[in-house]
């Protein structure tokens, strides 16, 4: 691998899905060998939770699994990044929308949905858990933990 592939994972408020995905993901790249070989972060297509750590769910589901999440802080999606990342992936079809509306023309091959890399789960988007109760944030880790393995071995088959 050459220069370093970089990776933004986006939602809505970068508190739940997005700072999981890139936790996630970051702690596979790791295992994998492969940390010097990627840039890894997350933003939100909405600035609601700006500078606050990841949903205190977020958290705690993740850790059970062994993934930190404690270091990252909300971030809004920054017209820089479409020029800055290498992929830009959405959690779902509506944050996807929103980026496709503000990148620009020639970036826009950038832009797809995480979960097109899974290849166990049965879903094309990671669902919101924000308003919902433990087993959805289970369930986010288990679609990330998937889509994050199949992205990893399409990135290392370039």
């Amino acid at each position: 691998m050459g220069k370093p592939i970089s990776v933004l994972f986006v939602c809505m408020g970068n508190i739940c899905r997005s700072p999981t995905a890139e936790g996630v993901f970051r702690h596979r790249v790791e295992a994998a060998g492969l940390a010097g070989h990627f840039v890894i972060d997350s933003a939100g297509t909405h600035g609601y939770h700006v500078g606050e750590p990841p949903d205190t769910r977020s958290m705690e589901f993740a850790a059970k699994r062994g993934y930190d999440l404690s270091a990252q802080r909300s971030r809004k999606v920054a017209a820089s990044d479409f020029e800055q990342f290498d992929h830009v992936l959405a959690m779902d079809h509506d944050n996807l929308r929103l980026l496709e509306a503000a990148c620009p023309p020639q970036h826009r091959h950038k832009l797809g949905l995480f979960m097109a890399h899974a290849s166990r789960s049965g879903s094309d988007v990671v669902p919101d858990p924000y308003y919902g109760g433990g087993k959805g944030f289970d369930l986010v880790l288990d679609y990330i933990e998937d889509a994050s393995d199949g992205l990893i071995s399409a990135l290392k088959a370039k």
